[in-house]
């Protein structure tokens, strides 16, 4: 395949996708090859959905990418993949993202492609319209990775926790704000709105925003390390100490938000901050070891 209809996929951004693999990790079945294999699945699933969605969304945005001084650079903004291949992938990885769940057993197969299908369309959606409205972009970005645990709950069988909806949610919406301040910025910078909808967020809402946001997520996280159900559940009552690595990932976005305004885009911060990258696998493996070996 082309290398730019590759960078089209936007494979880098797969790793959002691993939000499918959260109710194996918190339903206690990480050491369950089938529910990993049904989650794997799933996600696989998502990535090629995903990418669809990017080939529409860059497709729709042609033009302002092309004013835009990092997004000019993308394959059919710049002209190196043309508007109709681009159709011709975002359709093939459409179709490919609603077959694959049927590698799973049924019934849970048709209910996986029903949230895949689901995802498609919110986004479609958000794409051809929904994305020109502040604050409903990104709720509904948000909600694309709720659906993507609803996806390996269902492609598993877990019950999905409400504590772990709202912990999602909550989270992606603090990124997204994060990205918008982003947004902001460049546009004080240059004159010029990123998007359509950047005038209808200013910094003074973006700072808010995110420090109402960031608190909730936090309350909420605590709430469920120190819930009743919880600690019956997983068995053990110290997962309140995983707290400390939320705490220092919040603060280490705010700052990279706030100081070193970089957030325009959560995935490269993932990839390459290493602050973050240790507050990430030092929560996973404290998490590890209380629930499977303490």
């Amino acid at each position: 395949m082309n290398s730019e209809l590759i960078r089209l996929m936007r494979p880098s951004h797969w790793v959002k996708n691993l939000f499918v693999f959260l109710p194996v990790f918190f339903g206690h079945q990480m050491t369950n090859p089938d529910a990993l294999l049904a989650a794997a699945i799933a996600c696989a699933a998502f990535c090629l959905a995903a990418s669809a969605v990017y080939c529409l969304n860059d497709i729709i945005d042609v033009e302002a990418d092309r004013r835009h001084p990092v997004k000019r650079k993308r394959p059919i903004a710049s002209g190196s993949v043309s508007v109709v291949s681009a159709y011709i992938v975002m359709t093939a990885l459409a179709m490919a993202s609603i077959a694959i769940p049927l590698l799973l057993d049924a019934p849970v197969c048709y209910t996986t492609m029903a949230v895949i299908a689901a995802y498609l369309v919110m986004d479609m959606a958000y794409c051809l319209r929904l994305k020109q409205y502040a604050i409903i972009d990104i709720c509904l970005l948000s909600l694309g990775f709720v659906l993507r645990i609803l996806a390996g709950g269902t492609a598993t069988g877990i019950v999905i926790s409400h504590w772990l909806v709202m912990m999602t949610f909550l989270l992606t919406l603090f990124l997204g704000i994060a990205k918008r301040r982003d947004d902001v910025l460049r546009m004080n910078a240059t004159g010029i709105p990123t998007r359509q909808n950047t005038t209808r967020y200013n910094l003074t809402f973006v700072n808010n925003a995110l420090n109402i946001t960031g608190a909730v997520m936090l309350v909420c996280y605590i709430m469920y390390t120190v819930s009743a159900e919880v600690i019956e559940n997983f068995g053990n009552p110290y997962l309140y100490l995983t707290t400390i690595f939320v705490i220092l990932g919040l603060l280490r976005y705010i700052q990279l938000a706030v100081v070193d305004e970089r957030t325009g885009d959560p995935t490269k911060v993932l990839l390459h901050d290493r602050f973050t990258q240790f507050v990430i696998v030092g929560w996973g493996l404290t998490f590890l070891l209380l629930i499977y070996v303490l």
